[in-house]
């Protein structure tokens, strides 16, 4: 038996006045999902440990069946092991988003209008990193390059602090927000000085895209232990993101880790290539594979509700369809989930803890109902699992 997981990030969503009261996943035309959802077991999931954030951290450490509440060290040491950066046990590692703030005069009042500086590309942000090195780099603070917005501040000896991730208030002033820790504050305002009027961001501007004019320091946490994937469900199991957290949460957990060319983490990447990937490694040496697709999530954040649809429908054509057919036309037994780590509701931009939509679908063993994917008909079926962690279990071994 060969295990596929797609996880559409941020694709669940509550319902939309705009598209008479469905919400994106249940407007977005989806025949393979329609397909295999008469065929399979519907139900919700909590990914979310309650009084826990509703981070992509907590949540997909859940669906990968791992309690947030034993393993979650914070969000950042994740992606650091992804980036290759090693860390001490008293260290303290931040991630570091390239933002966009409003042109107010006072720093206190400005307004984060875009967490992700219209998805800067990896390539410009590492010309503003370096900018930002010199000026703030020292023995106890060291930067490093990761993808698109998302990079590291690594605080050598340092402690603990609560951050407020940008996404979250986005449209707020941000002086309620700064960390009492005045270092921080002090690099975010300085690095506005210093990022504004950077050449990068003049032509940013000039082609219409919003300019990396700040730094904003949030997910901080300590060094992450996870137990081995294969040692705790006894399957081998590899990891198909372009997200440096998925990716750095499969290296702790000794998964193998594929890179596909042209995988973005946006609208645009490159879902033919990970579906192709994903069939390469089952029919390899792994017994379990997780394609993960960030377009949902972003769209999300940006309030964009025609692409959120686009991204979920993409993935139906491009990953779920393709993967399907080549299993069944070569016959081999398989189990597949679809589901997402988290709601990301167009209304507000962000995340929240409601439970998500999933589906489990086992060529062997087919079911036959009448429930649809979606959220609605998710909470009909009356299948919940209140724990998400214990899911992939569910999933791997019922």
């Amino acid at each position: 038996m060969k295990y596929i997981l797609v996880l559409g990030d941020g694709m669940a969503d509550e319902p939309i006045e705009e598209l008479n009261g469905l919400t994106p996943i249940e407007a977005a035309k989806t025949p393979n999902v329609d397909k295999l959802a008469l065929k399979s077991e519907v139900g919700l999931v909590n990914t979310i440990p309650t009084g826990m954030d509703p981070g992509s951290d907590t949540a997909n450490l859940s669906v990968l069946g791992y309690n947030p509440r034993e393993y979650y060290t914070g969000r950042s040491p994740l992606e650091a092991l992804s980036i290759g950066v090693p860390l001490k046990e008293d260290d303290i590692s931040l991630r570091v988003n390239l933002v966009t703030l409003d042109d107010t005069s006072d720093y206190k009042n400005k307004k984060i209008i875009d967490h992700s500086a219209s998805e800067i590309t990896t390539e410009e942000a590492s010309i503003l990193l370096e900018d930002l090195k010199k000026a703030f780099e020292t023995e106890a603070y060291k930067f490093y390059c990761g993808t698109s917005y998302r990079h590291l501040l690594v605080w050598k000896e340092g402690k603990l602090l609560d951050f407020t991730p940008p996404h979250d208030i986005l449209g707020k002033e941000i002086g309620e927000y700064l960390s009492t820790e005045g270092i921080f504050s002090e690099m975010m305002e300085k690095s506005y000085e210093i990022l504004n009027n950077h050449p990068i961001n003049i032509e940013r501007v000039k082609k219409g895209l919003n300019p990396a004019n700040s730094m904003w320091f949030w997910g901080a946490g300590t060094k992450p232990i996870l137990t081995p994937f294969e040692e705790k469900f006894g399957v081998k199991g590899a990891m198909i993101s372009a997200v440096d957290l998925l990716k750095g949460i499969a290296i702790g957990a000794e998964m193998k880790v594929l890179k596909v060319e042209g995988a973005t983490g946006t609208l645009h990447t490159n879902y033919p290539g990970k579906a192709k990937a994903a069939l390469d490694v089952i029919k390899d040496d792994c017994d379990f594979v997780y394609v993960h697709i960030e377009a949902p999530d972003e769209c999300g954040h940006q309030g964009n509700l025609k692409d959120k649809i686009k991204a979920i429908e993409l993935i139906d054509e491009k990953i779920i369809g393709p993967i399907v057919e080549d299993l069944d036309k070569s016959n081999i037994d398989y189990k597949l989930m679809f589901l997402p780590d988290h709601p990301t509701p167009i209304s507000i931009r962000t995340h929240t803890s409601s439970p998500v939509p999933y589906l489990i679908y086992n060529s062997t063993k087919q079911v036959s109902n009448t429930f649809m994917y979606s959220e609605k008909d998710g909470e009909r079926s009356g299948n919940k699992q209140e724990d998400g962690y214990r899911l992939m279990e569910y999933f791997l071994k019922n």
